[in-house]
């Protein structure tokens, strides 16, 4: 099975809009290569990270940057300080269900 590559965000901060050529703009664009190409876990404490390396705002920095959710960013950070330790990538019955399950027949 192929796996699905996701799209890369581009950045909508005010940085990268003035000048998308910039040092900031290739930096942005960087980070979202490489978040682009992590399975949901990884990139979700990639931004906690993130986040925690810029301090105060970080969350919402790197929100403009990567597109991702507040929340996801927060949990990200949650998990890398060790408050929350998961095994998985998604929490058990998350996901697609099988196609035996969906299919109904009356």
């Amino acid at each position: 099975m192929k796996k699905k590559r996701r799209a890369v965000h581009r950045c909508e901060c005010k940085e990268c809009q003035r000048h998308p050529y910039g040092v900031l703009a290739k930096e942005h664009r960087a980070i979202n290569r490489v978040l682009a190409g992590l399975d949901e876990k990884s990139r979700r404490q990639c931004a906690g990270v993130l986040a925690l390396q810029r301090g105060r705002g970080g969350v919402q920095a790197v929100h403009e940057i990567s597109g991702l959710s507040r929340t996801t960013i927060r949990r990200g950070e949650r998990e890398i300080r060790g408050l929350k330790r998961t095994d998985r990538i998604r929490a058990p019955g998350g996901g697609r269900q099988p196609v035996e399950k969906n299919n109904r027949t009356s």
